[in-house]
């Protein structure tokens, strides 16, 4: 039984120079109808593969909280007439710090809205700038205070290191920065230079100064240290949360379970097929609006790739692959089918193997990517 929902809003008010999302300017865009395109995109969805209820449902974008407060009514009341949840459900919606009026943040209380994850990035002014943001500290500390206020306990901050121009010192300050917002979760992550994006086309031209990978490698070990010592579980290569505040949304993802995927270029994983959606709004609308679903690809995943997607996501996990859930599923040990791989990432002391369980180690950590291809077959 699916237990997940992630919704995409594909609107944004500014486009930031590193981000590759499926993404479109708020400005002239058709977004109630786009709301309306979502409801029957659910409708049609939960006829052919029901549940009963979800555990938990993520907004992400784009920027959901570009929408005005009638478009989020909308979609809050779209999202409570169409998808089973209660007050147990891990409700999450991402936000730009200056975004959330108190008006706004009442309303997505009021709809159940339990958790939400602010795109932070830095604290860094002049990064900030660097980055094609276009909020600043202060926004941040506003956002959250009036989160707080209006009842939201459970609040996320994302961070990203090896920023073109960041230096140690400034990873450090901003580090600082953030634990004094007495916060649940932090999600950490390295800059990645994706095709299409502003920073490509600068890295292209050699305009992009980048840090480069032994800074990025003290970065990421400052952020690991730092985060220990201020009371918050590294529970997955780039996540930090207080006891009990994991993020249920993601687990799902890297516990390699079922999902739905709703909206323009989202991602599903619903009855052994990975699905994906039309991105363009125009052609994902059309697909609805003729009673079809909006899907551009279906691909159903073989054993082989269930297997290999288990250890790949699952060790992004520091608690790692078990081997008794990995039995239970496949009716295979993972650590007999792939011996070989294993064997050599122990030798490297990238993997630490238990009875029950398959880890990076921290060193592996900082090669996660290659320890992962190692099991694609």
């Amino acid at each position: 039984m699916i237990q997940a929902a992630y919704i995409h809003i594909p609107f944004c008010e500014h486009i930031c120079h590193y981000c590759d999302f499926n993404k479109v300017f708020l400005k002239g865009q058709p977004v109630d109808e786009y709301l309306d395109s979502l409801a029957k995109e659910m409708e049609l969805t939960l006829s052919t593969s029901p549940t009963v209820h979800l555990d938990t449902i993520f907004i992400g974008g784009g920027t959901p909280t570009a929408l005005n407060e009638q478009q989020l009514e909308k979609l809050c009341h779209i999202i409570k007439e169409h998808l089973p949840y209660n007050q147990e459900t891990e409700f999450t919606f991402e936000a730009n710090p200056g975004d959330l009026s108190e008006e706004k943040l009442q309303i997505l209380y009021n709809a159940g809205v339990n958790r939400i994850s602010f795109g932070v990035q830095t604290f860094n002014e002049e990064l900030l700038k660097r980055i094609g943001r276009v909020h600043r500290a202060k926004d941040v500390f506003q956002s959250i205070e009036s989160a707080k206020k209006t009842g939201f306990k459970n609040i996320s901050i994302d961070l990203i290191y090896s920023l073109p121009g960041q230096t140690l010192a400034d990873f450090k300050e901003t580090l600082t920065t953030s634990f004094s917002l007495d916060i649940m979760h932090y999600s950490g992550y390295s800059l990645i230079i994706e095709p299409k994006t502003v920073f490509y086309n600068l890295m292209r031209k050699g305009k992009l100064p980048s840090p480069g990978e032994d800074v990025e490698a003290e970065m990421y070990r400052i952020l690991m240290e730092e985060m220990d010592k201020h009371g918050y579980k590294q529970y997955e290569i780039s996540n930090f949360s207080k006891p009990g505040f994991e993020s249920r949304h993601n687990l799902t993802y890297w516990n390699n379970e079922s999902y739905y995927g709703f909206g323009a270029g989202a991602h599903g994983y619903v009855d052994g097929f990975r699905i994906s959606n039309h991105g363009p709004l125009k052609k994902y609308m059309e697909s609805i609006n003729n009673g079809k679903m909006p899907i551009l690809e279906k691909h159903k995943v073989t054993i082989e790739e269930q297997m290999e997607e288990e250890m790949f996501l699952g060790l992004r996990k520091t608690a790692g692959v078990s081997i008794v859930r990995f039995e239970e599923k496949f009716g295979q040990n993972p650590t007999a089918l792939y011996k070989k791989e294993i064997n050599e990432l122990i030798s490297r002391e990238l993997l630490n193997v238990t009875e029950h369980q398959i880890q990076l180690t921290k060193k592996g950590r900082f090669l996660g990517n290659e320890v992962f291809q190692s099991f694609l077959r």
